[in-house]
């Protein structure tokens, strides 16, 4: 067993006979554990990707609902009169009339 330890501390693993099963194992694992590393880099730039796009939208809910808001505002009947007394109309005294057409039917 000490013997053992020694040889794995010494690496003699590495050069011994049937280094070659030892070596294609290592390599194995490196490539596995690049694999990983990659994966994680990828797995963490699309979350940051995420939160972003996540800011992105919140921020362009809260310009719609602000410019809705002005349009709903532009839109009052208070505000059209007073933009148009600049142009010098005014309200109708009378009420407007329904015209209703009556056809023949035949």
């Amino acid at each position: 067993m000490k013997d053992k330890l020694y040889h794995i501390l010494k690496g003699r693993f590495l050069v011994s006979d049937d280094a070659f099963k030892n070596w294609r194992f290592i390599i194995f694992l490196s490539v596995l554990a690049l694999v990983m590393i990659a994966s994680s880099h990828t797995a963490d730039k699309k979350v940051h990707e995420i939160a972003q796009l996540s800011n992105e939208v919140k921020e362009l809910k809260s310009e719609y609902v602000d410019v809705r808001m002005k349009v709903m505002q532009s839109k009052m009947e208070s505000k059209v009169i007073a933009a148009m007394k600049g142009r010098g109309l005014q309200p109708s005294e009378t009420p407007p009339q329904k015209i209703r057409i009556v056809t023949d039917k035949k």
